[in-house]
């Protein structure tokens, strides 16, 4: 095993991670309907965990919209705006779009081969059909693309705001053949970084991060 197939081990979660994702999958897809009080008790309950990790899970549920906390009255459902999770998403793919050009001029040789072998792990992925995993993974090749901006500030950016989308870029890799339309997507965005071609990967980063927005609405409509 090579050191970046340790680092790109499954990494074992938290348990505020495994609740935020429980629940993120089940408002989603529609399990916990809009107005669902979300109590912290009955929720610690249910995970047999404390209510320490289910405040913070609801808390990190709230910045990404899927729900509501109001004060003294506790947490809600929300109704999904798809206003706002439109906006969301043309945030995230100009942000990811700068980086992406600037990595083309910025990574270095070091980190060009990281991308690439963490882009060989995705096409494995693809053969065996694990969205799970394959959403891990994912999330390291567009961390790798933030870090090789050689930006901190638009890299932390860029990470806070996929945080908020991540519930909606996670489910869309359930639908049919999306694993493999998202490996196409990211093999022009390598290959523009690669030749250093800096326009050439901020359009095919946009036009990946829009293709992610079109697959989560066509997992919305197969619910």
């Amino acid at each position: 095993m090579t050191d970046l197939d340790g680092r790109l081990e499954r990494r074992s979660r938290t348990r505020t991670e495994d609740l935020r994702l429980q629940l993120a999958d089940e408002i989603v897809r529609g399990d916990l309907a809009p107005g669902t009080p979300l109590d912290e008790m009955g929720i610690a309950s249910r995970f047999g965990v404390s209510r320490t990790p289910v405040r913070e899970a609801l808390r990190q549920l709230a910045a990404s919209g899927l729900i509501e906390i109001r004060p003294h009255r506790g947490a809600v459902v929300a109704r999904l705006s798809t206003e706002k999770l439109h906006e969301l998403f043309v945030a995230m793919a100009e942000l990811e779009a700068i980086c992406a050009g600037l990595a083309a001029s910025a990574m270095t040789a070091n980190e060009r081969r990281s991308l690439e072998e963490i882009h060989g792990f995705l096409r494995d992925l693809v053969r065996t059909g694990d969205p799970q995993r394959y959403h891990e993974l994912n999330e390291s090749f567009h961390t790798a693309i933030y870090f090789g901006s050689h930006n901190g500030y638009l890299a932390d950016i860029a990470l806070a705001t996929r945080v908020r989308l991540q519930p909606f870029r996670r489910a869309q890799f359930r639908t049919l053949g999306r694993l493999s339309r998202s490996f196409r997507e990211h093999d022009a965005i390598v290959q523009a970084i690669l030749r250093g071609d800096r326009d050439g990967a901020s359009q095919a980063m946009r036009d990946h991060i829009g293709t992610v927005e079109t697959a989560f609405g066509e997992y919305v409509e197969m619910l």
